[in-house]
């Protein structure tokens, strides 16, 4: 496949468009974005065809960055060449900086009110039950063998000892992948189902010495656009130890909060960057964050796909990321249990959390009208509950 090398002027316009209205209204996740795309641009505009898009999926799933994103940008190359796809995938994110980066600023400004942490007090157990349900689905689409588990529980079990993510692991998991599911012991292709994802695979990140916030923040962030792959939910526990072990710029219940907002408002859960970064250094802050977190998309997309789209079968390829895929769960439900130490506290939040595991199961609620509504259980409860919540807190 080639992309447009001049694109019409009407054929980029249509992409702002598209990519404009999907950002403003995709929610759900990346699975449910993707979905989302294949029916509209597959079966109703028929922008590409069917293998076409299963291709741009395998592709993406290869590559570092938010899977949604990624699909995004690659479509927006097939359809309207570089300079599309620079439009398409800005297009995509300018709605989510827009809300999130507002959401900053009323939390900045209204967030030492009673009423704002009475709303999180509500959402941030239905935070982690909404992580749970979203780490089941993922391991339903991937996780296939007793090896996937095994690597996922021992990495779960690390990441709770040590409270922070280990690279080593996800590097080791990936090695075992090639040797288990690769050429070395396999004849025939290892099969990848569901969406690929792999965890940040790397050191600790080093304190910058001199430098502005600005300039840290910019450097945080496009370590984490490069290094984390497939879902969002796999840069929370990168993020938490970087926010708030490392650079102390939140606290945890900030950090929860950051989250939430993520979940709740539409396209990508790594949005989240946009409103760290408001809190960490206002308007600025949430532009270089969100520039750092998707800048990688579009370069690997741009450089690295093309080179991709020929050599993706590769079965050891293919085989460091079934190992990788299986630690992504383990620390996903690792950094969980990390965090419901801080978003549950006393019986009514054990409550909300559980009972928001439950609907998420038994129904198709969107994040956000769950969020929506332990809100409003928030705003309820907290004030006949503050006396026990300070003392838990």
């Amino acid at each position: 496949m080639t992309a447009t090398s001049i694109p019409e002027r009407g054929r980029m316009t249509e992409l702002a468009l598209y990519f404009l209205r999907l950002g403003f209204l995709g929610f759900g996740g990346p699975v449910a974005l993707v979905g989302q795309m294949e029916r509209e641009l597959v079966n109703d505009k028929k922008w590409l065809s069917k293998e076409q898009m299963r291709e741009s999926i395998a592709i993406c799933q290869s590559l570092p960055g938010p899977l949604a994103i990624q699909v995004g940008i690659y479509i927006a190359w097939l359809r309207g060449g570089f300079w599309g796809a620079w439009l398409g995938g800005w297009c995509f994110i300018l709605p989510n900086f827009v809300i999130v980066a507002a959401l900053g600023a009323l939390y900045v400004y209204l967030g030492d009110l009673q009423p704002v942490t009475a709303i999180f007090y509500g959402v941030s157990p239905a935070v982690i039950a909404l992580i749970l349900h979203s780490c089941y689905r993922l391991a339903k689409l991937g996780m296939e063998d007793w090896l996937q588990w095994a690597i996922a529980a021992v990495c779960l079990v690390v990441t709770v000892i040590l409270q922070a993510e280990v690279a080593i692991l996800f590097i080791g998991a990936g090695i075992v992948g090639i040797l288990y599911y690769g050429s070395l012991f396999k004849r025939t292709p290892a099969t990848l189902s569901g969406v690929a994802i792999v965890p940040a695979a790397t050191a600790p990140i080093a304190s910058v010495a001199t430098g502005s916030t600005l300039a840290k923040l910019l450097l945080f962030f496009l370590k984490a656009g490069s290094l984390t792959f497939g879902s969002g939910l796999v840069i929370v526990p990168f993020l938490e130890q970087g926010l708030v072990q490392q650079y102390g710029w939140l606290n945890e219940r900030e950090f929860l909060i950051a989250v939430a907002v993520g979940m709740i408002s539409p396209g990508p859960v790594v949005i989240t960057a946009t409103f760290v970064g408001y809190l960490v250094a206002g308007f600025w802050g949430s532009l270089v964050s969100t520039i750092g977190i998707f800048l990688p998309s579009f370069l690997l997309v741009l450089i690295v796909a093309p080179f991709l789209a020929r050599h993706r079968g590769n079965v050891n390829v293919q085989g460091f990321v079934k190992g990788a895929y299986a630690a992504a769960i383990g620390t996903i439900l690792g950094a969980c249990i990390l965090l419901g130490r801080i978003a549950i506290g006393d019986w009514l939040t054990v409550a909300i959390g559980i009972v928001s595991l439950g609907v998420l199961f038994r129904w198709k609620v969107s994040n956000p009208v769950l969020i929506a509504g332990t809100a409003v259980v928030g705003l309820i409860a907290y004030p006949l509950l503050q006396p026990a919540w300070v003392m838990v807190k």
